[in-house]
């Protein structure tokens, strides 16, 4: 073979190596290219998300608004600029819209934009961009030309939690003397079922003291060994009231050196006095379900949560508080009180829900308790009133014709009755003392619940209230306080009896010309009396706007409440109204009214009405409203407090 052959073969690629090198490096170098690109626009994408979250939530933190203003703008611009995001210039743009938030069909949160709403502000940052570094490059193979551009867009919307409201009811602010704290005191042990003898100096400490919802709640957790992170526990369980009052004890004297206190000492009173007796907490404070801890922060005064917690106890164990009062030269007085409804005082919710259902499972209301009070008063001796006598004598002349007809007396006897023969006559009278007068008064009080709301700035809201105040029953006359009161087990009857004050009957007289007559065989038939049974009334204040100067505004959850004073007309402000409205009558021996009278008994009314509002007026307006306002309850003036924030808590990114 020739030394040649050997050499022959397929022919040899040269320079395929550096080929495919080349197209590797190009590669490479395209995707380094498109590596930087991207990251650089990310980062870019990036950056604007943060400048537009940043400046959402500043804008939302700060409560801005769409309104006159526009503070939602000038807070993101403020916060896009110190975040190095230089507005105008650079192609950088920042578009701040109002508005709220809703569901779509796929029960996803959209943004609706609302210019008057500020429940979420949305925030949307824009900048322009070279589209590629090596742009030239690009549009040598058909992409983009050299310097194109590209508008990258952040979006970001911020919100803060729901709207909270809270309503908080009291009466009239009490200033204690001696005379209202022993009655006070009388009253409460005898709610509670045990003594109390605080002085005026530990009911106005009471008064002039205020405890934090949430320091006494946390407290109250801490006390009763709760490990929850809400309240529901707290609120929800039935706790010995004992425990309620010392855990107030605890939030005013957490260092225990105010045992000497006649505030603390007070309490320590109505402690020992509270027995066993436990309480719902929940059934006189309400906090919506889920509903941020800055709903909590809201003050009370002590007196007031005290006296509700009092007045559920007494629900709880159905005891008649008995008061014995003894006025020397006026009268001698019991006082029966016990609670129907107790209070509650306070309510803290989403005034949006509220208004969707008032008086539904997430209304926020507040009421005053419902009481009865039964007064019955040993009256003075009433024919040592002149105008009175005076009047019965007349009547006695007037009802000398009426009376024969009524009481068939035989005409031609009453003429021989001055030669000395027996006869039947007429005869009218004033009954002799003592005479009980009793008061039946169901005081129903007022409650308030919210109808409507508006957030339109942190300065400029308001809440929409239905406001009522009510008397729901007045009974004047003889009553039973069984019928008043009844039992676990036998309902009240609420049956009001005629008060007789006059004696009406026929006696047997026999008189010898001008001799003085002599009166036997006296029988009665009747007598003129007195008896109130009012219907339910009611002085509606519907609706109340509660709205504010800027300078006053509607305060924050966690400030004092802003108050509205309802006045109304109280039925026993001057009981002179009310007894002026007397049903005087006559009445027969089965207690049937007798009719036909007609003016003939307007002197004795009249005379009568006097006689019985110069003693009992000053005496009763003084007791019922004392003993009332110890209950939180005045007939003639209740105040609603309220509170609104528009968005409390801390803002967070929604969308």
């Amino acid at each position: 073979m020739s030394p040649r052959m050997q050499f022959r073969g397929p022919a040899r690629q040269r320079g395929a190596i550096g080929l495919m090198a080349a197209v590797t490096l190009a590669l490479a170098l395209a995707f380094t290219l498109l590596v930087i690109d991207s990251g650089r626009l990310y980062l870019e994408k990036r950056n604007l998300q943060r400048i537009a979250d940043m400046a959402a939530l500043e804008a939302a933190t700060r409560g801005g608004d769409c309104a006159s203003g526009a503070t939602a703008t000038s807070y993101a611009t403020a916060s896009a600029q110190r975040n190095g995001f230089t507005l105008p210039g650079d192609g950088r743009a920042l578009a701040v819209s109002c508005g709220g938030l809703s569901l779509d069909g796929n029960n996803l949160r959209v943004f609706a934009v609302d210019p008057a709403k500020s429940e979420a502000i949305q925030v949307i940052a824009s900048h322009v961009v070279t589209q590629s570094l090596v742009g030239g490059i690009g549009a040598l193979f058909g992409g983009a030309p050299a310097g194109a551009t590209l508008t990258l867009k952040a979006t970001a919307v911020a919100a803060l939690p729901p709207p909270l409201a809270a309503l908080t009811i009291r009466s009239t602010v009490l200033t204690f003397d001696t005379s209202k704290a022993a009655i006070t005191s009388l009253l409460f042990g005898g709610l509670l079922g045990g003594d109390v003898m605080i002085n005026a100096a530990g009911w106005n400490g009471l008064v002039n003291s205020n405890i934090s919802l949430l320091a006494y709640l946390n407290r109250l957790k801490v006390d009763l060994g709760l490990t929850a992170a809400g309240y529901d526990q707290v609120l929800g369980n039935s706790v010995n009231v004992s425990q309620l009052i010392q855990g107030a004890i605890n939030v005013l004297d957490p260092n225990g050196t105010l045992s000497a206190s006649a505030t603390i000492i007070g309490l320590q009173a109505l402690k020992v006095a509270a027995g066993t007796t436990r309480v719902v907490l929940g059934d006189l404070l309400h906090v919506e379900s889920g509903s941020d801890i800055s709903a909590l922060a809201v003050n009370l005064k002590v007196f007031d949560l005290i006296e509700g917690v009092v007045q559920l106890a007494n629900k709880q164990n159905g005891l008649v508080a008995t008061l014995p009062i003894n006025l020397a030269g006026l009268a001698q007085i019991t006082a029966r009180v016990q609670v129907m409804q107790p209070p509650q005082l306070s309510a803290v919710g989403n005034p949006e829900n509220a208004a969707l259902a008032p008086l539904g499972p997430n209304r926020i209301y507040v009421r005053t308790a419902q009481v009865k009070t039964l007064l019955s008063i040993n009256l003075p001796v009433l024919d040592a009133i002149t105008p009175l006598a005076n009047a019965v004598l007349d009547l006695a002349t007037s009802l000398t014709s009426f009376l024969q007809d009524l009481l068939g007396l035989r005409v031609d006897k009453l003429l021989t009755c001055g030669l000395g023969a027996p006869c039947d006559t007429p005869e009218t009278k004033l009954l002799p003392p003592p005479i009980r007068l009793d008061v039946a008064l169901e005081a129903g009080g007022a409650w308030s619940y919210v109808t409507a709301y508006s957030c339109i700035s942190a300065t400029s809201k308001s809440l929409t209230t239905n406001t009522t105040t009510t008397l729901i029953g007045l009974n004047i006359g003889q009553i039973d306080p069984a019928d008043v009161f009844g039992s676990a087990t036998v309902p009240p009857t609420n049956v009001v009896n005629p008060l007789q004050l006059i004696y009406v009957g026929v006696q047997t007289c026999q008189r010898l010309l001008f001799l003085p007559a002599v009166c036997y065989n006296h029988r009665p038939t009747g007598g003129i009396a007195i008896r109130v049974n009012t219907s339910v009334a009611q002085n509606p204040n519907m609706p109340h706007v509660y709205s504010a100067p800027a300078a006053v505004n509607l305060p924050e959850i966690n400030q004092p409440p802003f108050f509205y004073a309802y006045t109304t007309n109280n039925i026993v402000n001057s009981l002179s109204t009310t007894v002026g409205n007397l049903g005087v009558n006559m009445y027969g021996t089965s207690g049937s009214i007798i009719g036909g009278l007609g003016s003939l008994l307007n002197d004795v009314t009249t005379a009568l009405v006097n006689a019985i509002n110069s003693v009992l007026s000053p005496l009763l307006d003084t007791l019922i409203n004392t003993l009332l306002a110890s209950l939180g309850i005045d007939l003639n003036k209740v105040e609603v407090g309220a509170n609104l924030s528009c968005h409390a808590g801390r803002a967070s990114l929604v969308i």
